[in-house]
């Protein structure tokens, strides 16, 4: 089943919710025909398919990375992404602020939380959550815009399943905004939810719906 952006708009309409296009494996010239229809937010998970897309489109796209990103990879980004959503390690979060201070700019980040209860490799885990901040906070990453948390739920039907992953995150995210970004008024997105499960994201607090197969049909 597909939905049209017009659909989909409509239902996160209500809750305030903002829509992430994935373009990821999706060709230029669909990926224009969203633009000409009013979509500005495109999210990719990886760098090189990002760089190969970005000049063949218009300049004002607000490019998301929402894939893992390598420290390495950071660098090829940095003067432009408008949001990494996948800050997950230390180490990383020093890479993104050093190249943010070579190009003078604050680069918007999301911390990724791991809430599945797969087996998956990326993300902060719950039980390390006040030991990442603190660290992060003992860094003076200034130049890092920390605008809220990500996550991914479980790829399961068990609709409760999700919803209690989803819930994880929304009481993750008041928690740190409550200990540690009160007075941050940039601190304020959840990016959850996908195409088979957004409805549910967006009812437990997502502000940010990562939609692909549900918008642009079928990968090519």
């Amino acid at each position: 089943m597909n939905l049209s952006r017009k659909q989909i708009l409509q239902e996160l309409e209500p809750y305030g919710a903002r829509l992430v296009a994935v373009s990821k494996t999706q060709p230029v010239e669909r990926i224009q025909s969203m633009y000409d229809d009013g979509q500005r937010i495109f999210g990719e998970n990886r760098v090189q398919e990002l760089l190969e897309k970005k000049d063949q489109l218009p300049s004002d796209i607000e490019w998301h990375l929402i894939g893992h990103l390598q420290r390495n990879k950071v660098k090829q980004i940095a003067s432009f992404i408008a949001m990494i959503h996948s800050m997950d390690s230390i180490d990383l979060a020093r890479e993104i602020n050093r190249q943010a201070v070579k190009n003078q700019r604050q680069i918007p980040v999301l911390l990724q939380f791991r809430i599945a209860l797969e087996e998956t490799k990326f993300g902060i885990t719950l039980d390390s959550v006040d030991h990442f901040m603190e660290k992060l906070f003992g860094e003076k990453l200034d130049h890092l815009k920390i605008c809220g948390v990500m996550g991914m739920a479980s790829f399961v039907e068990n609709e409760h399943q999700i919803l209690e992953e989803f819930q994880s995150l929304q009481d993750i995210f008041e928690s740190l905004k409550t200990t540690y970004f009160d007075a941050n008024q940039n601190f304020k997105e959840i990016s959850m939810g996908m195409s088979g499960d957004y409805q549910i994201a967006i009812e437990t607090g997502s502000t940010l719906v990562r939609i692909g197969s549900l918008l642009f049909g079928p990968r090519t």
